[in-house]
């Protein structure tokens, strides 16, 4: 097992007792980090595993809050029933919108999924079919409910935050150690070399893409459980650059370095808070020497020695 996983590990049995020590702000800050947090490693399967340089994820982590969000209020389905639509409707907006721009290289392809991120916002604020509220959103998103047990304590909605990390750390893993995760790491290293070596560029890429954007749906319908209500500024493009940033301040590929990345950009705020607006050149300064001290990362992933299991056969 790799040092990243044995972190990983040893960071879960930290959260897992979180809760024990924690009163019910803090335990609202940690849940909202464990909830970016996902967010954060389904944009490195794209930008940090893939090297899509993909800057409008937050689109995705919306579609899936939209989604539990019309769902319940709007059609009365029970929130546990909303889940599977939040996963599936931003994988398959992923294959329809990157599949056309999927051979976009470097800026290119940033340029153009800001630009869908932009378009998913007007669509929500200007209320689409009566659905989406408009710039106030939906509000009065329903408790969680199994077998008729409601989980609308702040403790059950943090396990279930955790529950979701699990779950997205086994997916890397298994990425990570599969043919799929094999074909990412050599086309993020050289596509040119990874397409003469046969590996499909524009099929890993657009796999990548879905299975990101899939997480950051389940993510997303969380993020609507916890707040019970869904809002346009919740997912516009600063976000969207929020999570671009993660990667890169943290280490692109790096489990480590997207955990640290995610406390630095969302659970540093909030310590902080009484700073106010201050705090925010605190932290951009903060980025800008990370980036010139440490250019691939405050944890950055070594590429020196290609594991074993990358060596074999990725075609």
């Amino acid at each position: 097992m790799r040092q990243s996983y044995k972190i990983a590990i040893v960071f879960l049995i930290v959260m897992g007792f979180f809760p024990l020590f924690s009163n019910s702000s803090w335990l609202a800050v940690g849940t909202t980090f464990l909830i970016y947090s996902v967010v954060a490693f389904s944009q490195d399967i794209i930008l940090g595993r893939a090297g899509a340089f993909q800057m409008g994820h937050a689109l995705f982590f919306g579609l899936g809050a939209y989604a539990t969000a019309i769902l319940n209020v709007h059609f009365g389905v029970p929130i546990i029933y909303t889940f599977i639509p939040a996963i599936l409707i931003p994988l398959i907006m992923a294959i329809v919108l990157a599949g056309p721009i999927i051979h976009l290289k470097g800026d290119y392809l940033l340029v153009a999924t800001i630009g869908f991120n932009i378009i998913f916002i007007q669509v929500i604020q200007n209320d689409v079919f009566g659905l989406t509220g408009g710039p106030n959103g939906i509000f009065g998103i329903d408790v969680v409910r199994i077998f008729g047990v409601e989980f609308m304590s702040q403790t059950a909605i943090y396990y279930m935050s955790f529950i979701l990390l699990t779950l997205t750390l086994l997916i890397m893993r298994n990425l990570d150690a599969s043919k799929y995760g094999r074909a990412m790491f050599y086309i993020n290293k050289d596509d040119i070399a990874a397409q003469s070596m046969g590996i499909n560029v524009r099929y890993y890429k657009l796999y990548a893409f879905a299975l990101g954007s899939a997480i950051a749906g389940a993510a997303g319908s969380m993020f609507a459980i916890q707040y019970s209500a869904v809002s346009p500024e919740a997912f516009n493009v600063v976000q969207s650059i929020m999570f671009f940033t993660i990667v890169l301040v943290g280490g692109s590929a790096s489990l480590p370095g997207v955990l640290i990345g995610t406390f630095v950009m969302f659970v540093l705020p909030e310590i902080f808070r009484e700073f106010a607006t201050a705090r925010y050149l605190v932290f951009g300064l903060a980025m800008i020497l990370t980036m010139i001290l440490r250019p691939r990362g405050i944890w950055p992933v070594k590429f020196g020695n290609i594991p074993n299991y990358l060596k074999k056969d990725t075609k």
